[in-house]
């Protein structure tokens, strides 16, 4: 496909394209489970940016516009996401790649040629990764590399099926690359965390391998290439299947315990901690400020997400004491860089450790934010309302497998970090009730059949405190 076909998206017609693309990409983007908008239609498509990679492969960024919505306090707010994608053009699609099929183009430039997903087209995907064997730029696109590491050619791809809000694609079972679809201005965290840790010898978390980020219109990272281990087992199916068994999960949770705390210290000293003055009054100043700045930021959230589930509003106000209730807690572990949105399905047990991974931290919260020091108790409450979750995934509910797995996760951090998440109740049963708040929002508009499983952590939160 010859280059001059499409414009560049400094020309004043590089809105050509999308008299192409917008009506299949408003039919296609809400199907896609790392799209952020399923709720609110797709009211507007902005053409941000456009790449031809190759021969018959664009990259786009665009933007969607959504309706505003009613916002707490009777005012209104409009809302919209840059998405990054990558389109196959052809004249036809061969069959196999049905499940790639975005449409045909009924008008404009592309008139007559078929539209795909061209992450899901193995010859594709195979000159994607050549790409990035061979750092340079193309248009806005820059392409990085470790120098130190060797990428072969010829690794077959294959995309992952499990539900992300990310594209992702193992290379010969010896890489895997995460494409962010949805792309906020500056570098993620999914590439600077880990890169940080392997600067301090982390091996819990494998380090960046190549990336590619754009200059326009904003700085941004757009992809990392990782290491893969094959014959790993994330923590959720380890722990469904020992469930499933009957079996205790104890002896894992404590391992991992430990594992979350290696993580946490290696965090603190590759990334600055918000400590507090050493003549600060424990009973105010400093640690109150931020008690009181965590406080009023949950129960916002908190506010919001009843305004948008109505489950929730019966159980806000007692909710909110959890909230309040930090005003007269210690201020507990410094600030510092987190995970941010840490599971069981963010965890994989390989040989006889365990290694963490994802560390884009909530992909709707600004990131800004996720890039932010936040307590370690944040990621400790994630983890616990994950064996929360797997207990719940089998009938009868057995609230004492997950019961003990939370003990045992937090005795193995303490016996790692030198303080107990246990003797942080307030602190502790704040976080998980902000999490569970998240929760119940997230599933609200992604998953309804799961919005039970959050709300039964909202009912003992809210009525007995824990």
């Amino acid at each position: 496909m010859p280059k001059t076909a499409f414009p560049s998206p400094s020309d004043t017609a590089v809105v050509g394209p999308m008299a192409s693309l917008a009506g299949l990409l408003r039919e296609w983007l809400p199907r896609q489970r790392w799209f952020a908008g399923k709720d609110r239609p797709v009211t507007d498509l902005a053409l941000l940016s456009l790449t031809e990679l190759f021969p018959g492969c664009l990259h786009l960024l665009v933007r969607t516009g959504h309706p505003p919505v009613p916002a707490p306090g009777g005012t209104t707010a409009g809302s919209g996401d840059c998405y990054q994608l990558l389109l196959g053009v052809r004249k036809h699609l061969s069959p196999r790649l049905g499940r790639a099929l975005i449409g045909r183009a009924e008008s404009g430039p592309l008139a007559g040629l078929t539209v795909f997903d061209a992450l899901q087209d193995p010859r594709s995907a195979q000159l994607f990764l050549d790409r990035l064997r061979h750092p340079g730029a193309a248009g806005p696109l820059r392409f990085e590399a470790d120098p130190a590491v060797s990428v072969p050619t010829g690794l077959v791809p294959r995309v992952l099926d499990a539900e992300q809000s990310n594209s992702s694609l193992v290379y010969g079972d010896a890489f895997i690359l995460k494409v962010f679809r949805r792309v906020q201005p500056g570098i993620n965290p999914d590439l600077e965390v880990p890169g940080a840790l392997a600067g301090q010898g982390c091996r819990r978390v494998p380090a960046p391998v190549a990336w590619f980020r754009t200059t326009h219109p904003y700085g941004a990272t757009l992809g990392v290439l990782q290491p893969f281990l094959p014959d790993a087992s994330d923590g959720w199916t380890l722990a469904l299947e020992a469930l499933a068994r009957g079996d205790d999960f104890t002896a894992q949770a404590r391992e991992l315990g430990q594992a979350m705390a290696d993580v946490h210290l290696a965090l603190a000293a590759a990334f600055p901690v918000e400590a507090a003055p050493a003549d600060a009054d424990p009973a105010g100043g400093p640690a109150c400020d931020q008690n009181s700045r965590t406080a009023a930021a949950m129960t916002e959230r908190l506010t919001s997400a009843a305004h948008c589930v109505p489950a929730l509003q019966p159980f806000a106000p007692r909710l909110r004491t959890a909230f309040a209730a930090l005003e007269g807690c210690d201020a507990g572990p410094p600030a510092q860089r987190i995970h941010g949105d840490l599971h069981l399905g963010q965890v994989l047990w390989a040989g006889r450790e365990w290694f963490v991974i994802d560390f884009e931290g909530e992909p709707s919260r600004p990131l800004a934010e996720r890039r932010s020091p936040h307590s370690p108790v944040r990621d400790i409450a994630g983890m616990l309302r994950s064996f929360d979750y797997a207990a719940r995934q089998r009938r009868p509910w057995r609230p004492e497998w997950a019961r003990r797995c939370r003990e045992a996760f937090c005795a193995g951090y303490a016996a790692r970090a030198g303080w107990d998440p246990r003797k942080k109740h307030g602190l502790l049963r704040a976080y998980e009730t902000d999490r569970a708040v998240y929760e119940v929002l997230y599933e609200a508009r992604h998953r309804p059949d799961w919005l039970p499983v959050p709300m039964a952590a909202i009912e003992r939160l809210a009525v007995r405190g824990g």
